[in-house]
């Protein structure tokens, strides 16, 4: 059974933060909320941690994993980001926009697409998301909490627990969240396309 663990949405209790980020880096599955619904999250060099996910959402190939970054800067190290588009990117950031772009040699392969080699990054725009990167100190690998045949994220946390109790190991509550899913834009071509419409405004990349 998953861990339930509510903290304050404003303030989160520093040993709660402090406990999960332990747990996460023990290798635990954390179901959290972030700017733009509840997300799935583990260590970036897990190897565990992008096949639970993937078995969890029941994934293909052509999905494109995001990595949870604290900042811009922490954001940069990752991937490869255009002079063309880097004041809308850095406009943007924190909030709820996940960005598809050229991976460096920072992250594992085993995380990039298989054909573009382009991976998913963003900077959550919330408390507790933020809080756990800072514990951590190394950015997440991370998706959307979006279970097959759903099109929006679970707004509570309870409903979180009662779905996924004995596929992930914590569960976080915060008190309500959105449910839309973060907006993604692929920045990896000639021209942003929006891979998918959500939280985040499309408008500065259309």
């Amino acid at each position: 059974m998953a861990t339930f663990v509510e903290v304050h949405p404003d303030n989160p209790q520093p040993r709660s933060v402090a406990q999960i980020v332990d747990r996460i880096r023990q290798g635990a599955l954390v179901a959290f909320p972030t700017d733009s619904g509840y997300a799935l999250g583990g260590r970036l060099d897990d190897r565990d941690i992008k096949d639970r996910i993937h078995d969890i959402r029941r994934l293909d190939d052509r999905h494109h994993y995001t990595l949870l970054c604290a900042d811009f800067a922490q954001l940069g190290q990752l991937v490869h980001i255009d002079n063309s588009v880097f004041r809308a990117i850095k406009a943007a950031t924190p909030g709820p926009y996940t960005f598809i772009l050229p991976a460096t040699k920072e992250v594992p392969k085993r995380l990039l697409h298989a054909k573009k080699k382009t991976v998913g990054v963003r900077t959550p725009d919330h408390t507790l998301s933020r809080a756990l990167l800072a514990g951590l100190g190394d950015p997440m690998l991370v998706s959307t909490l979006l279970l097959p045949g759903e099109e929006q994220t679970p707004t509570f946390g309870w409903d979180v627990k009662e779905a996924l109790d004995h596929v992930v190991d914590i569960v976080i509550d915060a008190g309500d969240v959105g449910t839309e899913p973060t907006t993604v834009v692929d920045l990896s071509g000639d021209e942003a396309v929006i891979a998918r419409r959500g939280a985040g405004d499309p408008t500065p990349f259309e």
